[in-house]
């Protein structure tokens, strides 16, 4: 295949057909290159799957009426696909490919791919031969109705070789739009996803993305939402990195912070898979019959199964006395299988009017180590 050729042309030149027609080529071929190997094929705006209610006048039954909003997409061979206008779907064009099939709930999956067509009132040269030609094309669509299953097809399209120029018609590429339900020969509604497969959308191809105010988002939607996540990457004299929520002022409530001197700040917890030889702590107060907290990244599962151990420390605090003279010791301070904490201190005053020991609960400073069960080897 020789490289892209560039139609140029000079003074006195007798322009052809075929001239004019390579001069539009190069720049569709030039389009479809950038779109193809810079860029992801996929939905780029719109072209959603809509519903409408109705009611079947003979029946009375409800059922929906489905459309293709308006929308624009560039297929696997960097041909773009723009719906101007929404696009009622057809069920005549639905019942003329499944309507043989058995009633079922699964969905059928609905496509779009593009299609060359003469307009409606084409423009013809001015010719002195018998016959003229139309000099325009329409770059049109066509929605097409799949098989139980045919939304597979899509991950086994291999795009044209580098350099082939965009795809004509019947050269067919299909973009999934989603799926539509049918039930008693009628549309029933609609979905995005079905059997582990839903559309693809466009995006990009890149090792370097730049930002010229010195601030870079990713964000999941167009515009910013409330409570949706977003990652704010930050120059300046402060650089950091930081995940968070939009606030409905539109700016990002940080959770996670990590500055440019390696200091990670965070909102919650912190949790995460213990390697070998690891320790991790929980600390506090407790009284009896308190459950104790296990430390943070540590499961129930894994003190189950032996993959960590705990080790725990009780220290009994002194118990507030109802004179100065009133002598106090622990009579019980364990932790039993289950974490929960057994504390009893007894109570005496030597110097009461009538002396009598008494007990009640205690509480008690707790230490709680976990650590990583050896292995075979010492590793």
């Amino acid at each position: 295949m020789t490289a892209p050729l560039r139609p140029v042309f000079h003074e006195g030149q007798i322009l052809s057909a075929a001239d004019l027609t390579a001069a539009v080529e190069y720049g569709r071929a030039v389009a479809a290159r950038h779109a193809l190997h810079l860029h992801e094929w996929g939905i780029a705006e719109g072209l959603g799957l809509t519903t409408e209610s109705r009611t079947d006048p003979l029946t009375g039954a409800r059922h929906v009426g489905v459309s293709v909003s308006a929308g624009t997409a560039v297929d696997g061979t960097g041909r773009e696909i723009v719906l101007t206008d929404p696009v009622a779907l057809r069920e005549s064009d639905f019942d003329e490919v499944n309507g043989a099939d058995q009633p079922t709930d699964e969905p059928y999956p609905v496509f779009l791919t593009s299609a060359d067509r003469e307009p409606d009132a084409a423009a013809r040269a001015d010719s002195c031969s018998a016959a003229t030609a139309p000099t325009r094309v329409e770059e049109s669509y066509q929605i097409l109705f799949g098989r139980l299953g045919d939304e597979r097809l899509v991950a086994e399209q291999r795009p044209p070789a580098i350099g082939a120029p965009p795809a004509d018609p019947p050269i067919r590429w299909l973009v999934l739009l989603g799926y539509v339900r049918w039930t008693d020969g009628h549309f029933s509604g609609v979905e995005t996803r079905a059997r582990g497969v839903g559309p693809q959308y466009a995006g990009a191809r890149a090792d370097t993305v730049t930002a010229r105010s010195g601030e870079l988002t990713l964000r999941t939607g167009r515009t910013p939402r409330e409570g949706e996540p977003a990652v704010v990457l930050s120059g300046g004299e402060a650089p950091s990195l930081v995940f968070g929520l939009y606030r409905g002022s539109g700016t990002v409530a940080p959770l996670m912070t990590l500055a440019a001197n390696g200091n990670l700040t965070i909102q919650g917890s912190f949790t995460g898979r213990m390697s070998t030889g690891s320790t991790l702590i929980a600390s506090g107060a407790a009284t009896d019959g308190m459950l104790l907290p296990l430390p943070s990244g540590v499961t129930p599962e894994q003190i189950a199964d032996g993959r960590v151990v705990l080790h725990t420390r009780l220290t009994p605090r002194p118990p507030s006395t109802p004179t100065d003279s009133t002598l106090h010791s622990p009579v019980e301070v364990t932790v039993d299988a289950d974490r929960r904490v057994r504390c009893r201190v007894r109570l005496f005053d030597p110097l009461a009017a009538e002396p009598a020991v008494t007990e009640q609960p205690g509480a008690v400073d707790y230490l709680v180590l976990a650590t990583t069960a050896a292995t075979e080897g010492g590793g």
